[in-house]
């Protein structure tokens, strides 16, 4: 583990308690965190350690010791890897998805769907360099259409035959599948025995895409060779090739097959077996095509290639539309919108795939001037052009009525909890007391947001509307004329407005992951995205960024059980995304440790938004697992005003049942008043702030909370 050894003056009494705060997502410095000017570090390395203040015996008021961990630079750590996170994002989110599966008999089947989605999303990518290399500089460029130069006359390839060009432009996609597996095989070092014993599982699932990515190139060399005659040979590598890819979406779609410890060294033995088959029949598909002096057919594009492009695009949003189909199905009429993450989220990841893909050969054909003859790009492409700008225009107006719509239910529920806040405000309160309201009726939305994921997940049939309106050959602006009556150049205005608004998306996410990294401010806002699309380990794509909780849980587990050994106690406060690290290290400490430890959580998304988002992992059952195990030595401190942080167990919202009384889990969640008051105290020119998700370490009842929990520490009996 990367462990420093313990310095000067982090030698602590053997009666006094540590106080370990853990900051949320993007958070703060250490300095920041601590409430001092000077902190030096006590253990861990640059890229996450423990902090404590210098300069004094690092107590506060309450007499306990502060400590800080500090893990914001694990998910991102150089601007290499911020930048690839931005490159792999769609494989994140595909992989993200398949943690976010329901619970119950639906939860195989979602693994199953989002690890073929994820094998897709791969396909798609080779086929769409395969649509930048071989059909349009190979083919087009190098052959009868009239590229602008020197695109005409690469590396002089134009005079050769065309199998040669066609085999020596393969090696694009072949490097950029070695890249994505250079990429995906970066780890970050594990802290001592991993959270996830997951990367058996990613040799496998590595081998399987990198095969199916191999196997998808040789088809469409194979399928376009096919086009002037076939041989015996081209048939025998033809089928093989098919067959890698049947063996690896028999791989994923048995369910379990590659997770069962029974199962898995056969699973991998056969994974890395169908990957050395697909580079050997890579390398003699590549020959064979380099080396046929036969004719090729006469086309404007690649032979076969539209049609395979478009099986792809196909495949994905069939898939998608299934997954969608089993999730909204297996919720059934639970009033809790649990489980929805996955379609969503794996919604997203196809869509910015498809358009990434699409984008990708578009802007390389303006770019190159090989579309100039016939019109355009492929027509899978086109249509997937127009249903990524057809998706983000509606996911707009979703937002748009869906926060119209709810407004006046949560302007309600927030007048109610106000009334209740401040039963008798004064007139000069007034503009105060409505800021207040507004304040709490925008945190409201969060319990909006699972309706708006179905809604949103169900737009899925758009996407394989358009696809196969591609498939059957379907032209955009034919259809767009006779069925919609829209006038001539409307599609064309589609078509460069889903263009452009990729490329705002592009652009956005590159100098997003520079900014993330390099200013603080803005990592606080953007880098959101990353620390939790990389906080689970890769279970379904094996080229997403690795997990940094793989770290994180077992070096805070480990720092927990040191500073045991040495003080009286440790509470452990986490904030918000923070809570989740410590809810994850608390199950991992042994009961000598954990008798002596007390949790504080505050802001914590662990119900609200957790336990909805990943009901397999993060539910009720385990919330309270981990209230047992440190015999409810917990508290949870909330506000109606945060749009993120919520209560564990009760809401007690008007309204609300009581707790039973006998349930120690009625005892853990505190709600604050925010604001304290609507006007300022004597003396004072401002009233309270309103704090929303702020920590808030230095708020009277967050310091009444700790309190609270360092004097069961300190108790004989532990309560």
């Amino acid at each position: 583990m990367p462990q420093a050894a313990s310095r000067h003056g982090d030698q602590p009494r053997c009666d006094d308690v540590v106080e370990l705060r853990v900051h949320g997502v993007s958070g703060a410095r250490p300095s920041v965190i601590l409430g001092a000017e000077r902190v030096r570090q006590v253990a861990g390395d640059a890229r996450g350690g423990f902090h404590r203040r210098d300069g004094s015996d690092g107590t506060d008021p309450d007499g306990v010791t502060l400590e800080a961990y500090r893990w914001g630079d694990l998910p991102a750590g150089t601007v290499a890897r911020t930048l690839a996170m931005v490159l792999l994002l769609p494989f994140m989110l595909s992989n993200a998805a398949v943690w976010m599966r329901p619970t119950g008999s639906g939860a195989a089947g979602v693994t199953v769907l989002c690890r073929l989605l994820a094998l897709n999303l791969t396909v798609v990518y080779v086929v769409s360099m395969a649509g930048v290399a071989l059909d349009l500089l190979a083919w087009r460029c190098l052959g009868a259409a009239a590229c602008r130069a020197p695109f005409d006359t690469v590396a002089g390839l134009d005079d050769r035959p065309v199998g040669q060009r066609l085999a020596v432009s393969a090696l694009l996609p072949i490097v950029a599948v070695g890249g994505l597996r250079l990429l995906g095989t970066r780890r970050s070092r594990p802290a001592g025995n991993p959270l996830w014993a997951v990367e058996p599982l990613v040799v496998r699932l590595r081998a399987i895409h990198v095969a199916a990515a191999l196997a998808v190139l040789d088809v469409l060399l194979l399928t376009a060779r096919r086009g002037g005659g076939a041989t015996p040979g081209t048939t025998l590598l033809l089928t093989l090739s098919v067959a890698v890819l049947v063996a690896g979406v028999g791989l994923l779609a048995a369910p379990g097959l590659i997770d069962r410890a029974a199962t898995a060294r056969t699973a991998t033995v056969t994974a890395r077996a169908t990957g050395v088959v697909a580079a050997g029949l890579t390398v003699a598909t590549l020959v064979v095509v380099a080396r046929d002096e036969r004719g090729w057919p006469s086309s404007a594009g690649l032979p076969g290639y539209d049609g395979i492009a478009g099986g792809a695009l196909l495949g994905q949003m069939v898939l998608l539309v299934v997954l969608s189909g089993v999730v909204l199905w297996h919720r059934g009429r639970s009033a809790l919108p649990r489980g929805l993450g996955a379609a969503l989220i794996a919604a997203i990841a196809v869509g910015l795939t498809g358009a990434f893909s699409a984008g990708l050969v578009y802007q390389a054909g303006v770019l190159l001037g090989g579309y100039r003859s016939d019109g355009g790009p492929p027509l899978p492409y086109r249509w997937t052009l127009l249903a990524f700008f057809l998706h983000v225009a509606v996911a707009v107006l979703l937002c748009g009525a869906m926060t119209l719509l709810s407004r006046r239910r949560r302007r309600g529920a927030a007048e109610a909890i106000v009334a209740r806040d401040f039963p008798a405000p004064p007139p000069e309160a007034t503009g105060r007391l409505r800021r207040v309201t507004k304040a709490v009726a925008r945190a409201r939305f969060t319990e909006w947001v699972g309706l708006l994921a179905a809604t949103y997940a169900s737009l899925a049939v758009v996407g394989l509307a358009t696809s196969l309106l591609g498939q059957f050959g379907h032209e955009p602006d034919e259809l767009a004329r006779h069925y919609l009556r829209l006038p001539a150049g409307a599609v064309g205005m589609g078509l460069a407005g889903g263009t452009y608004l990729l490329a705002a998306v592009l652009l956005a996410l590159v100098l997003g992951g520079l900014f993330a990294y390099r200013t603080a401010w803005f990592r606080r806002h953007v880098g959101i995205l990353w620390d939790l699309g990389t906080f689970w380990p890769r279970a379904a794509h094996p080229f997403a960024p690795p997990s940094y909780a793989d770290r994180a849980v077992p070096e805070l587990a480990d720092r927990i059980g040191r500073l045991t050994e040495r003080h009286a106690g440790v509470l452990l406060c986490g904030h918000s995304h923070g809570s989740a690290l410590l809810a994850l290290a608390v199950l991992r400490l042994p009961p000598t440790v954990r008798r002596r430890v007390a949790l504080l959580t505050y802001g914590s998304p662990l119900d609200r938004l957790y336990a909805r988002l990943f009901p397999a992992y993060l539910d009720e059952t385990v919330l309270r697992e981990v209230g047992e195990r440190v015999e409810w030595r917990w508290l949870n401190l909330w506000r109606d005003t945060d749009p993120v942080g919520g209560w564990i167990f009760a809401a007690h919202r008007p309204g609300d049942p009581p707790p039973e009384e006998a349930d120690p889990a009625g005892r853990v969640d505190r709600r604050l008043r925010d604001p304290t008051a609507l006007l300022p105290s004597p003396g004072e020119r401002r009233p309270p702030p309103v704090r929303g998700h702020h920590p808030g370490e230095s708020d009277p009842a967050f310091r009444a909370a700790v309190r609270d929990l360092v004097g069961r520490l300190r108790s004989p009996d532990g309560g």
